[in-house]
């Protein structure tokens, strides 16, 4: 069960179409304009808002109020994982005031979610329905609705409203190819305006109340005009809207025959002064003119009608509009520029708001030393009653407070009755790549790589303590067992020791690392703290007692590996207490360390074990005890999990894993809560941008696993809470990280609705149980069967249900599973050692049942795609006169002799002879062994010199070559590449 999109659907907008007829005749209105009678001129949904009724019942939104959203029920989930908290925003797009004074309400946007955030209750709503990363936002007037849109594949714009959190409008496919990156909705919320992301942008202008997925008009732009990346609509004129770049522009108007727009030309030598770069744009609250804020602390001045131009010679909208004067307001570059009732405001990189008069008069300026680049400024709906003001002064008393937010991820709120700057929050403002959770208290420590480091307390969501390091950022974080200590790994390769509750050293910092440390950890008895950096390097610090207190020096470092490192992991020796240390890197390398030899700048290897033969190793973890055979569990890139013995390394199980998208980057057991069936266990994963869990044992079946997006562009890290209750995800570059509220029972049912036994199994296999493949299965079962007892035998047969281990590898070749010899070796080993803990017994046979699980996790999870063959074709050959990626004949045999799992002379010429249909048979059902004298002279005849991936797909193997691949389909099999190093 994968979570992967919460659909934002059109949540009850059909409306009753006789009611509406009804209605219309009676007020004599237009089908199109008229708003419902029952209907507050507000909406712009107008009569369908008002029949959005089911049962007698109101919906959600027609009955929807102010503060609503909070009064949901949030305790009762359907889902494995709720969405519980999120820390963090986009600092780059606005914060909106929703409410102010008694609820202090704020809507702002982190990854793919819109947080509406109740500062003075500590509450939080989200609205959830984008697969990508919100790329901007809109809110109407009234504050109701909101307009989001996202870029990446799908691309979507959703419609909100704010006081239930209903998704009332989803528009797929609006800007299929890139995304968006500037919307605006009109005065009236009747409409929106999107600007695309592509690199000849489209702009469109939507009747977004209207159930059709297409724009009412469009346009491109020509690139010239530079990235237009902020639009805002004449609150006059819903018709009328204004777009810029930095270097220009350009001003639209729409209706129902096109959209036009025209490109007033502006430079420095206009009028003679240094314009800078566009900020934001604005409509004078005059309705014949617009303003825009510039970096060299300028604001243009553009006039609708120019009055220097005679009537008529004056060129129609849009084309009319002309600069005429640059007013100099400051110094400082302009950012933010808004129209508030009769002023003007400007907020600038210093942090200091301004307001002016219609005439750019100063009136008032509000500005705090702490307030960094204003990146957005919202104001509240509530009004205050002004002050009696003297006759003719010009001193400005605003009536509404404000809310703040800057580059640098801070907000604040501002009463403007007494100039009070109240900080809100202080985010990330770079990457958050390190969490933890603290063993035994309600503690998570998360890292930026700006340095700031902090401390919460998750049940009741309070900020506890912080401390920022301004010499490096932080990579990683571990706290020890006992919860005293917390260790922090930096980008620059040096690791701290601090207390756990006051994150004061409490010792010198280490710097012993060449790189940036990935990965920190403590062992069971906080005696060792091991780290692993950039530069493929493990190095161990060692606990010590020195003038009868504890402190920690550096043991040993070591390069254990040549590429680099997914993990470090401690445990413990199973004949004594002792730490034990291992390491997995992407070189398919597992490092084995003993720490009791090893001394001062000499770290012992004990064991060096190659795990994989293709696949690249991600992450592993110890495996629960759940049989009298210890294990840990490894994830490769090709989606698939293995269980290997702690004590001989061997490969003890290959199971198919979790295929949501991208592999399995980490993974933890899940601690049991109390509540928990005590013998059930499961796994936290995350892989590319998804978190999910696991049901344990891992057996193949997809339905013990569920995921659900986190962070689309790139899940960090994450941590568990030590009750196993929450879960929490760090969003990396998002800046932001996010809890989880783990929900086993939801797990459970979906596992259980997927079928016990076998049936989940069959529904993978082609066909499913009645279908083609499963019979000819059936068949090739009996006919080993057959081929042990012999073909022409006249005694009686003895039919069964088992096959020898042996002809596994026929098998599985017959119904089109090619398994290295490696792999053979591992499948026959899995089956032949299933029992061998509990019995001391060898398994000779297997059944069908299991022959099909064994068949579902090891075949290739994807497939064998032609994509694949191509990049082995870049890597072994070269280009030809045709500029083809072709193998030489004599290279490629050569290859196959010399290479990998080596093939013999006469192995190679049979299998060649096979394939290209040159071998002669005998009569009857078996295949001939006859000996393949001078096959390689044969074979060299029918294999052209220079060989292509399409030639050794199609004339060699003899398969099918699929059409060439859609965009769609492209992208989707990309999301599903591992992209790490070169295997």
């Amino acid at each position: 069960m994968s979570q992967d999109r919460q659909t934002a659907q059109e949540a009850d907008m059909q409306p009753d179409e006789a009611a509406l007829a009804a209605a219309r005749e009676k007020k004599g209105a237009s089908e199109d304009n008229e708003e419902s009678p029952f209907c507050p001129r507000s909406s712009p949904l107008g009569y369908r808002e008002k029949h959005t009724r089911h049962k007698g019942s109101a919906s959600m939104v027609w009955a929807a109020t102010p503060g609503m959203l909070f009064r949901k029920n949030r305790d009762s989930s359907f889902y494995p994982l709720d969405l519980s908290w999120v820390f963090g925003y986009n600092s780059s797009l606005a914060v909106h005031s929703l409410m102010d004074g008694e609820d202090r309400v704020l809507l702002y946007v982190s990854s793919h979610t819109v947080v509406i955030h109740d500062i003075l209750q500590n509450r939080q709503s989200h609205l959830q329905g984008h697969t990508n990363v919100i790329s901007c936002l809109c809110v109407s007037e009234d504050k109701r609705w909101v307009a989001t849109a996202d870029r990446g594949p799908d691309a979507m714009i959703i419609v909100w409203d704010s006081y239930s959190g209903v998704p009332v409008r989803t528009i797929f496919q609006s800007h299929a190819e890139d995304g968006i990156c500037a919307i605006a909705i009109s005065q009236d919320a009747k409409y929106l305006v999107t600007i695309s992301a592509a690199a000849v942008q489209k702009v469109c202008v939507w009747r977004w109340t209207l159930l059709t997925g297409e724009p009412t008009c469009s346009t491109e732009l020509d690139p010239e005009f530079g990235y237009q990346d902020y639009v805002i609509f004449n609150p006059q004129n819903p018709h009328e809207f204004v777009s810029n770049s930095k270097t220009q522009v350009i001003f639209y108007l729409w209706d129902d025959s096109g959209l036009q727009y025209g490109t007033p030309f502006l430079s420095n030598q206009t009028f003679k002064c240094v314009v800078g770069q566009f900020s934001q744009s604005v409509f004078h609250f005059n309705n014949t003119q617009a303003l825009t804020g510039t970096s060299a602390g300028k604001l243009v001045v553009w006039d609708m009608h120019d009055p220097r131009t005679l009537p008529e010679e004056l060129l129609p909208k849009p084309h009319g509009v002309t600069a005429t004067k640059v007013v100099a307001m400051q110094e400082e570059s302009l950012t933010v520029l808004q129209v508030l009732d009769s002023c003007i405001a400007t907020g600038d990189v210093k942090g200091q708001v301004k307001f002016y008069d219609g005439q750019l008069r100063l009136l008032s300026v509000y500005s705090h030393d702490k307030v960094g680049p204003i990146q957005s400024i919202s104001f509240s709906t509530v009004l205050r009653d002004a002050p009696s003001a003297s006759p003719g002064s010009r001193q400005l008393f605003l009536t509404r407070n404000f809310i703040l937010s800057t580059s640098d991820a801070t907000m604040f709120h501002v009463a403007t009755d007494s100039t009070n700057f109240g900080r809100i929050m202080t985010e990330p403002k770079k990457a958050v790549n390190a969490i933890a959770c603290h063993p035994q208290e309600p503690l998570v420590a998360v890292g930026s790589h700006c340095g700031l480091l902090k401390v919460w307390e998750y049940k009741q969501t309070q900020y506890l303590v912080s401390r920022i390091f301004t010499e490096a950022g932080i990579q990683c974080l571990s706290y020890d067992p006992e919860g005293h200590l917390l260790a922090a790994g930096f980008t620059d390769g040096s690791v701290y020791i601090l207390d756990a509750i006051s994150l004061q050293s409490i010792c010198q910092e280490f710097q012993c690392s060449q790189g940036p440390v990935t990965h920190i950890s403590f062992s069971h008895d906080s005696k060792y703290l091991a780290t692993a950096d950039e530069t493929y390097s493990v190095t161990v610090y060692k606990r010590v007692l020195q003038n009868g207190s504890r402190c920690w020096e550096h043991l040993a470092g070591l390069v254990s590996h040549y590429k680099p490192i997914r993990g470090i992991l401690f445990g413990v020796h199973a004949d004594s207490s002792e730490p034990r240390l291992l390491s997995l890197g992407e070189d398919r390398q597992l490092v084995e360390y003993d720490l009791k030899s090893s001394i001062k700048d000499h770290l012992v290897v004990t064991h060096r074990d190659r795990l994989e033969q293709v696949a690249v190793p991600l992450c592993f973890t110890w495996y629960p005890q759940l049989s009298t055979e210890s294990f840990f569990l490894t994830a490769n890139n090709c989606y698939k999990m293995k269980l290997y013995n702690t004590t001989t390394k061997m490969c003890r199980k290959t199971l198919l894993g979790p295929t949501y998208g991208s592999p399995l980057e980490k993974i933890q057991i899940l601690p049991r809560t109390s509540s928990a069936d005590p013998q059930q266990h499961y796994l936290v994963y995350i892989t590319k941008d998804k978190v999910g869990l696991q049901m344990l044992p891992v057996d193949g079946n997809p339905h013990k696993s569920s995921a659900f997006i986190c962070h689309p562009d790139g899940a960090a890290g994450f941590a568990v809470s030590h009750d196993g209750r929450y879960v929490f995800t760090a969003g990396g570059k998002e800046r932001t990280f996010m809890k989880w509220k783990v929900n086993l029972h939801a797990l459970d049912a979906a596992a259980f609705l997927g079928g016990e036994d076998l049936i989940p199994f069959y529904n993978l296999l082609d066909g499913g149980r009645e279908g083609k493949f499963f019979r000819e299965l059936e068949d090739y079962f009996y006919y080993v069967q057959l081929c042990n007892q012999g073909i022409k035998t006249l005694e009686t047969r003895q039919v069964s249900t088992h096959i020898p281990l042996e002809e596994i590898p026929s098998v599985m070749r017959a119904i089109g599973f090619y398994p290295s010899e490696e792999e053979i070796e591992e499948m026959i080993n899995e089956v032949k050692f299933s029992k061998y803990a509990d019995t001391g017994e060898e398994v000779t046979k297997i059944n069908l049942d299991d022959f099909i699980k064994l068949y579902i996790n090891h075949r290739p999870a994807l497939g064998l795609s032609m994509k694949t063959i191509q990049r082995a074709f870049q890597v072994l050959g070269y280009d030809n006169k045709k500029g083809d990626k072709v193998i030489d004949r004599g290279d490629f045999l050569s290859l196959l002799q010399c290479r990998g799992e080596q093939m013999t002379e006469d192995e190679l010429a049979e299998c060649l002879i096979t394939l290209l249909g040159k071998r002669p048979r005998k009569e009857g059902s078996e295949l001939d062994i006859h000996p393949p004298t001078g096959a390689a002279a044969l074979t060299e005849e029918d294999i052209p010199a220079e060989i292509t991936a399409e030639i050794f797909v199609a004339d060699i193997l003899g398969l099918p070559i699929a059409e060439p691949e859609t965009k769609e389909q492209k992208e989707k099999e990309e999301s599903l590449t591992y992209k790490g190093p070169e295997s």
